[in-house]
């Protein structure tokens, strides 16, 4: 495995066999990712999306409690950016994500990471990060990035 503070590694895929590694090699991919950028986290459910947010929101330097948002829809947090997580699995339409007001509320340097993206594609920039998340045959997890835009 290469380090997960180099690009190259996570474009490649990078594998995980905890949530603790996972959450390590999130906060150092914390600093790989560009302020004001759009992360996609594309997963199926336990495939360790909002386990790598926790990582990387505390790589971000937010040291309080990091939730799932997945009733609320979205919780913010203020670190070394602003930082806006959003768990779209619940939204029916992908209007519903202009009314969450985002882009209303944020403020440079900021970071979006939308999980379930699939769900409000439409309403994301065209140029966003995007990682691909799968649980492998023996149980370990899988990130692999993509650059657009």
């Amino acid at each position: 495995m290469g380090s997960p503070a180099d690009l190259a590694t996570w474009t490649a895929g990078l594998v995980t066999r905890s949530g603790e590694e996972t959450e390590r090699a999130a906060e150092a991919f914390a600093a790989l990712l560009p302020p004001d950028t759009v992360l996609a986290l594309e997963g199926d459910l336990g495939a360790g999306k909002t386990t790598f947010v926790r990582g990387l929101v505390r790589g971000l330097g937010v040291t309080g409690d990091i939730t799932s948002p997945s009733f609320a829809l979205l919780n913010v947090y203020d670190g070394k950016r602003q930082i806006f997580h959003v768990d779209a699995y619940r939204l029916t339409q992908p209007e519903a994500f202009d009314e969450l007001l985002i882009w209303d509320l944020a403020k440079s340097p900021w970071n979006v990471l939308v999980e379930w993206p699939e769900k409000v594609a439409a309403r994301l920039p065209l140029a966003r990060w995007q990682m691909k998340t799968a649980i492998l045959a023996d149980g370990g997890h899988r990130f692999q990035l993509t650059l657009a835009g």
